[in-house]
């Protein structure tokens, strides 16, 4: 149980300085080292790197204007690592559902990098701000957990970044820290513990994003159970990273928030529902209920024309309706070339990369399938942004 002394503790220690909260000592250091090694030896090094999704997605003839701008940040989680198919990352899952709500194209900037802690955000929000980005989605935290930085430090560096997007004009929407507590190859007591720690550093992210005027989604939550009970099917291979169901379900989630971020979510869904568990909070509760339940939504508001009350920032509570997003397709010609980049890309440093066979199997999987339309890679380098340090799971 996440209490909420623990979230503000964590937050006023990013805000003022301090170091949050302690965490252990002893013979169990010792403990828990040896099962960290235990499980990130049956989880192994990630190999390969997340295909790069860049580009525009979304065909509408009849629209004549720039497309929506949409930057991704993070860790591999948001980069898409343990899929295959740039078109099964969240990145190209959230252009799409963005394309076909907003009727327009969207231009997808991925800069989130495997292995990234929250220090990597401002080197990306550089990154970002290139592309002048109208709306920029943020996942990470999980790395911050498993080395075990102090989760003062890693809420400090998100609402630095948060509030350095904003202030360039683009809206933000946070995917807070994911549940470690579901992952298989972590044994007790150490999967418990990863379990509060990344509970209680999502519920931080959520005040120190929400103080900053950005949004946040709670992804812990949402997969925790679904990867418990289908472990085999939300995640890859190594155990350890979403599969491309995994990532679908959580795009499916943060779609509404980033939609609505932008204005384009349906007027009829914005006023609070109480049936839904729906309504405003003092911000520390909101967001501990968020972590207790997935896919909520954080944002802040006013009370009687007042952003704060007694118990500091007024925050709205939402469960908002997922929609299920319809799946994008390449141009045989777009196709053709990712599979020959994530070629060229893998056969440098892996004796076992893909064959030529597989990639244009992965080129066809992505003629086949109907829907919006994601055309050329950015001019990014993949491999700059993307490579994963040895010790990192994320």
């Amino acid at each position: 149980m996440i209490r909420t002394r623990t979230a503000r503790r964590i937050a006023a220690a990013a805000a003022f300085g301090g170091g949050g909260v302690g965490i252990l000592t002893g013979a169990m250091v010792a403990v828990l080292y040896t099962e960290a090694k235990i499980a990130r030896r049956t989880v192994g090094v990630p190999v390969g790197q997340p295909p790069t999704a860049d580009g525009v997605y979304g065909e509408f003839p009849e629209f004549d204007g720039p497309p929506i701008r949409l930057a991704v940040l993070g860790d591999s989680s948001a980069a898409g690592l343990g899929v295959d198919n740039p078109l099964h990352t969240p990145g190209a899952l959230l252009a799409c559902g963005l394309a076909a709500v907003a009727e327009r194209p969207v231009q997808l900037v991925n800069v989130a990098k495997s292995g990234a802690q929250s220090s990597d955000l401002e080197r990306q929000v550089t990154l970002a701000l290139e592309a002048e980005p109208e709306v920029a989605m943020i996942m990470v935290g999980a790395n911050d957990v498993t080395h075990q930085v102090r989760p003062a430090d890693s809420v400090r560096r998100l609402e630095q970044a948060t509030r350095r997007l904003l202030a360039a004009g683009t809206e933000v929407v946070v995917g807070t820290c994911p549940d470690l507590g579901t992952i298989e190859p972590i044994a007790q007591p150490l999967r418990y513990l990863a379990r509060q720690w990344s509970r209680s550093l999502a519920a931080a992210q959520t005040i120190a994003v929400v103080e900053a005027g950005g949004r946040t989604v709670s992804i812990g939550a949402l997969l925790g159970p679904e990867f418990a009970a289908r472990p085999g099917d939300l995640f890859g291979p190594d155990r350890f990273h979403p599969s491309a169901e995994g990532y679908s379900t959580a795009a499916m989630a943060i779609l509404p928030s980033v939609c609505a971020a932008l204005d384009l979510w349906p007027l009829d869904e914005e006023r609070p529902d109480s049936f839904r568990g729906e309504g405003v909070l003092p911000i520390a509760v909101a967001a501990v209920e968020a972590v207790e339940e997935g896919g909520t939504e954080v944002a802040g508001t006013q009370v009687a024309g007042n952003e704060r009350g007694p118990r500091g920032r007024w925050a709205l509570l939402r469960h908002r309706r997922r929609r299920r997003i319809p799946a994008p397709t390449q141009s045989d010609e777009q196709a053709d070339g990712q599979a020959e980049g994530q070629i060229e890309d893998q056969a440098g440093g892996q004796a076992a990369g893909k064959t030529e066979g597989q990639a244009e199997g992965q080129a066809g999987d992505g003629k086949e399938r109907k829907g919006a339309t994601g055309t050329g890679p950015g001019g990014r380098d993949a491999a700059e942004g993307t490579d994963a340090p040895s010790s990192s799971l994320i």
